[in-house]
């Protein structure tokens, strides 16, 4: 879990918009193909050729948010959780999978570390914007 120093709601709106995603998401150097109001785009990834289709696959503001994305054999699902603490900050906590071949299992436990370390990211750049 990750302390956010902001309403749930602002935390929520600025993870749920993959427009933010390059400033705060180490694996990404850009987001393209924005669509339906971000509910469906293309990570761009600091991995030459890597470009996952990302979709939103629950959206409860501002309580969850989930996406799903998939690049060739690779599926991949975060799904982040909204915890209100007092009416200025929030605790939000991160659930990730990959799945695909034998290397799944072995990505989630090797990225675990990266999305909380990104997330961590997230409440410095949204509490200061």
């Amino acid at each position: 879990m990750v302390r956010f120093p902001v309403p749930a709601d602002r935390a929520f709106g600025y993870l749920a918009d993959p427009r933010n995603r390059p400033d705060w998401q180490s694996s990404l150097r850009a987001v393209a193909d924005v669509r339906r109001q971000g509910a469906a785009w293309t990570d761009v990834t600091v991995v030459p050729g890597v470009r996952a289709r990302m979709r939103t696959t629950a959206s409860e503001p501002p309580y969850r948010w989930a996406e799903e994305g998939v690049q060739g054999p690779f599926r991949a699902r975060l799904e982040l959780r909204f915890e209100p603490v007092g009416e200025r900050a929030c605790l939000v906590s991160a659930d990730f999978e990959v799945r695909g071949l034998a290397l799944g299992r072995l990505i989630s436990a090797v990225a675990r570390p990266a999305v909380a370390a990104d997330l961590r990211r997230a409440a410095r750049l949204v509490s200061s914007a």
